[in-house]
């Protein structure tokens, strides 16, 4: 108990350090464009191809991951020879599993579990649990990969993990859920604890399914730990948890914005989605002083010209949360135009910031966004745009954000739950935002530090790998080859 207090009480001060990084200038943007370097790059890329077919969502996190990292590898002689890079795309475990369950009218249901622990170099491993149909291996492998960088950048120690299963919550009742998830966490609880492996929600997994996942972990344990994070505040949560995401996404937005010299105020914001991070990002954003526009489901988008105030946002956070109904009956109350099997990419708008899912928005929606007179792109869910759409904002000069930078605002959070677990005392929600803000001031600041080019124009890309990189790589060749 007391090495389980010590270790938390050292991520309470991480995370209030300012970092101290002084890493000397690499010439990255010059290797990229050298021939054996791009031949190192695709026979890298190559090689994870061969090892790992039919996986096209993991392998596009490895492309744009070695892009950026092989050539600062390339010029950085501390970082050759050790394969670091080989190391972190293959995963320290996968399990993958069973589970069974029972309906309500007595049918026998079975669906498949996982839980991708990807690299625990700088802590425990830290990842969400998602339950959707889309959930596969590679999905999770490409989710596990993103978060080692994006739990790094955070400065908290915690290492890369994602799990999950492609049971669908949607239309099943209360009992349906809380069998499947007892049933999936009996063979979860065995390769989870609070120091070893530390699930959070992510979508499809919200208060309801992590209330029955740690109700049954306890039930089988005997014990009452911080092992799951994302809890209610009846039960050890933490203030702001579910707004984490939604609000450190904005925080890092403005941060982008004053490298243009320029605040939220007045700027018309699209987002998609509706759940938690869209309701948490808009409500941020409105209370900078945006005025947000559009939200989405997989249906379709409403466009609400006037913009989405605090009443409108509330409608929708209960439609969504608790009538788990449809983003079209918000025209049902609200003057606001429905467009159907679509997404808001065609929408005028200042900033754009996807929350949906991954691949959301690709090079055509990329190039309305442009034409309409775009000037940032953040991403709030996990990798929702497309590479050729990532390129062509580059190629325009665009502001854009990828989301293991502006989408780290959620497991930030989780650290900071996991410390009042641990030290048993709870922070006031002023205090869980100020921290939040800091950490998404520090997580930029590593962004520009390694991705400002020349031209003064800043490849959050490039910078996010990087820096994230750097912080677990110092500390695999500390460790030797394990």
């Amino acid at each position: 108990m007391r090495a389980q207090l010590s270790f938390y009480r050292f991520i309470t001060r991480k995370l209030t350090a300012v970092l101290t990084n002084t890493s000397r200038c690499n010439k990255v943007g010059i290797m990229t464009n050298n021939p054996s370097v791009k031949n190192t790059i695709n026979a890298f890329i190559q090689r994870v191809k061969d090892s790992n077919p039919n996986e096209p969502e993991f392998l596009q996190a490895v492309d744009e991951v070695a892009n950026s990292i092989i050539p600062f590898i390339h010029a950085n002689e501390k970082y050759r020879g050790n394969h670091i890079l080989e190391r972190m795309v293959e995963a320290e475990r996968i399990i993958i599993f069973r589970v069974p369950w029972v309906d309500d009218i007595g049918n026998v249901q079975v669906n498949r579990g996982y839980r991708v622990e990807m690299n625990s170099a700088i802590g425990p491993f830290k990842g969400g649990l998602r339950f959707h149909p889309s959930v596969n291996l590679s999905v999770l492998k490409f989710l596990a990969f993103e978060q080692v960088f994006k739990n790094s950048l955070t400065t908290l120690p915690l290492g890369g993990a994602k799990g999950g299963s492609n049971f669908d919550p949607k239309g099943k009742s209360d009992n349906e859920v809380m069998r499947f998830c007892q049933s999936f966490m009996t063979e979860l609880f065995r390769h989870i604890g609070p120091n070893t492996d530390i699930p959070a929600g992510d979508i499809g997994v919200g208060g309801r399914e992590i209330g029955y996942l740690f109700g049954q972990y306890k039930r089988i344990k005997n014990e009452f730990t911080g092992v799951i994070t994302g809890k209610s505040l009846s039960y050890s949560g933490s203030l702001i948890r579910p707004e984490a995401t939604g609000y450190g996404c904005i925080f890092f937005v403005v941060e982008m914005l004053k490298t243009k010299q320029q605040t939220l105020n007045d700027k018309v914001v699209v987002i998609s989605g509706s759940g938690n991070v869209a309701q948490f990002s808009c409500k941020k954003a409105i209370e900078l002083g945006a005025k947000v526009v559009t939200m989405s489901d997989s249906s379709g988008y409403i466009y609400d010209e006037d913009g989405i105030d605090d009443e409108k946002l509330n409608f929708i956070m209960n439609l969504k949360n608790n009538k788990r109904g449809r983003i079209k009956e918000y025209t049902d109350t609200f003057d606001a135009k429905y467009v159907a099997n679509a997404r808001p990419w065609s929408v005028s708008c200042d900033i754009a910031i996807p929350c949906a899912t991954q691949n959301e928005l690709n090079k055509e929606e990329a190039q309305a966004l442009i034409d309409n007179g775009c000037i940032l792109v953040a991403e709030g869910a996990n990798m929702p745009c497309t590479p050729n759409a990532v390129r062509l904002l580059h190629s325009h000069k665009i502001a854009f954000a990828p989301g293991k930078a502006s989408n780290a605002g959620g497991v930030s959070v989780s650290g900071l739950e996991m410390s009042q677990n641990s030290i048993g005392y709870s922070w006031t929600a002023e205090k869980l935002e100020e921290r939040l803000l800091n950490i998404m001031k520090e997580i930029h600041k590593q962004c520009v530090k390694y991705g400002k080019g020349d031209d003064e124009y800043i490849d959050y890309v490039k910078g996010t790998n990087i820096a994230g990189f750097v912080k677990v790589a110092d500390a695999m060749i500390a460790q030797g080859v394990v």
